[in-house]
């Protein structure tokens, strides 16, 4: 399905050079706020208390969450869960080590809000600090894993110039967002996290349109160089990529403007994953598979290349 067709091929790899420093300066910058800032983790990573609470009707979750600050709760999480009128609530580690009384604190707090929408107490979780880092160490094996994964199928999936080009590129698009998260301090929580896992699969997607386009017009158009096949299996795949990271990215942010703080830096950072996705698998792979040197000869063939030696 195309929207439209672009009959002159775009000449995206005459720039190549400054897409890819732009991409490069872009990339060490996020190392750099990773390395000085570092990521600013959530209660599921860091440890602190988990209270779910149901009001008669539902509250205003800005009041509650401006009266728990108020109350000396440094950065509470305050979300629906599951209806208007079941909220849930998320507090720091204490740093006096009394966690046992932090939930009778933050209730009596919410008391205070509303006298004649009380909250009643469902459930009460404490995060250690130790599950905190049994679960950064399990998340961090994810992302390693999935990683692996995309490695081992990018090597069987391809011819190994387009393996390594789509593999720096899907690394680039994890940095970038991490980065992004520590440069601005964005809370990382279980749902950025898997944010970050949805972006690795969504860029390597784009990755194998475009190198599968780029085997194909070798195939076909003899006549071509590498970088007019290049241009032109990007150029082909470009109404393909408006459709598909369009319509995902009016899903993302309709979750961005109206699903409220619970998604918002889930959605913020799929937001950015697409965004820098769709340049790395077209204007940082392709570049790196020109460079890497593939040619015609690579997809053609020995038989026929012997045979065509034979002929001269």
């Amino acid at each position: 399905m195309e929207f439209f067709r672009i009959r002159k091929d775009i000449p995206f790899m005459r720039h190549a050079l400054v897409f890819n420093v732009i991409s490069l300066i872009t990339f060490l910058l996020a190392v750099f706020f990773l390395a000085t800032k570092g990521l600013h983790f959530s209660v599921e990573f860091t440890g602190g208390t988990l209270m779910e609470v149901r009001y008669a009707q539902a509250p205003d979750l800005e009041n509650l969450r401006k009266k728990l600050e108020s109350d000396g709760f440094s950065e509470p999480q305050v979300q629906n869960f599951g209806s208007s009128t079941d909220v849930l609530i998320r507090v720091p580690l204490a740093s006096d080590g009394d966690s046992n009384k932090v939930s009778e604190r933050v209730l009596a707090s919410l008391n205070t809000v509303d006298a004649a929408n009380l909250p009643e107490l469902k459930r009460v979780e404490f995060v250690g600090p130790q599950v905190g880092k049994e679960l950064a160490s399990d998340g961090a094996m994810a992302l390693l894993l999935v990683i692996i994964g995309i490695v081992a199928y990018l090597a069987v999936r391809f011819e190994w110039r387009f393996a390594i080009s789509a593999i720096i590129a899907n690394l680039h698009d994890v940095i970038i967002i991490l980065g992004c998260f520590a440069l601005f301090q964005w809370e990382f929580s279980l749902p950025v996290l898997a944010a970050v896992l949805a972006v690795l699969g969504y860029s390597v997607n784009e990755s194998v349109v475009v190198f599968d386009r780029v085997r194909e017009t070798f195939k076909k158009q003899k006549k071509m160089t590498t970088p007019q096949v290049l241009d032109h299996a990007i150029t082909s795949t470009i109404s393909r990529t408006i459709i598909t990271h369009g319509s995902t990215q009016l899903m993302v942010t309709s979750m961005l403007i109206f699903g409220g703080p619970a998604l918002h830096y889930f959605a913020l950072a799929l937001t950015i994953g697409i965004c820098f996705g769709i340049y790395s698998s077209v204007l940082v792979a392709s570049p790196l598979v020109m460079w890497l040197g593939v040619s015609r000869e690579q997809f053609i063939p020995k038989l026929k290349v012997e045979k065509q030696e034979a002929v001269v």
